[in-house]
């Protein structure tokens, strides 16, 4: 490992993307932030189950639809970030829908990007920050993928790098139904590192 002094202290945001935060999700969100508060680092969590918004973008970008308390305070804790982690199970291929609902709300235009009026182009408005995308599965990903193609880029590249966040490093983990008792406490120690890393 690094020595503490070797680390620069980051402001970091993890996200659960499991609506129910009692699950391998939140754990791991915890060791996580355990790791990084060891190292010095600022953390702030949000749990998506807890937060009380309409995840439906009722009319696109169309009409505005006023943002909920709880979207606002999420977006400030973006805002003051250094390093986004998100933290979620795969269902169906893709991202848990309150999460995506979350993403349709918040990163909206004028927060988290803004395309050019005279080009094919826009501009990424969460440069400087860095991400961490952790995907637990019940299956293997090496097979999800070969069998469904890449189940990553949704958040990673199309939402997190659209959107200026760079670079946006990448664990997916599982089976875990049958994963030992050994590869988990190992894969734990790996999460609790990359907290005491800030990465």
């Amino acid at each position: 490992l690094r020595s503490p002094k070797s680390i620069m202290v980051k402001k970091i945001f993890i996200l659960v993307g499991h609506p129910d935060a009692e699950t391998m999700s939140g754990a791991l969100a915890s060791t996580y932030s355990e790791g990084a508060k060891s190292a010095g680092h600022e953390v702030r969590r949000t749990n998506i189950g807890d937060l009380k918004f309409d995840p439906i973008l009722h009319k696109g970008y169309k009409v505005i639809q006023p943002l909920e308390p709880d979207l606002l305070n999420a977006q400030e804790d973006i805002k003051w970030a250094d390093h986004i982690v998100v933290i979620y199970p795969n269902w169906w291929g893709t991202m848990p829908a309150l999460l995506k609902g979350f993403f349709d709300r918040a990163f909206i235009p004028g927060f988290s990007f803004k395309f050019h009026k005279v080009d094919f182009g826009w501009d990424g408005l969460l440069r400087g920050k860095s991400g961490r995308v952790i995907i637990t599965m019940d299956t293997s990903p090496f097979h999800t993928r070969i069998l469904f193609g890449d189940f990553t880029n949704e958040l990673r590249r199309a939402i997190l790098m659209f959107c200026g966040v760079r670079p946006v490093r990448l664990t997916t983990i599982g089976p875990l139904p049958r994963m030992s008792d050994a590869k988990k406490k190992a894969i734990i120690e790996k999460i609790r590192n990359f907290g005491r890393r800030g990465i």
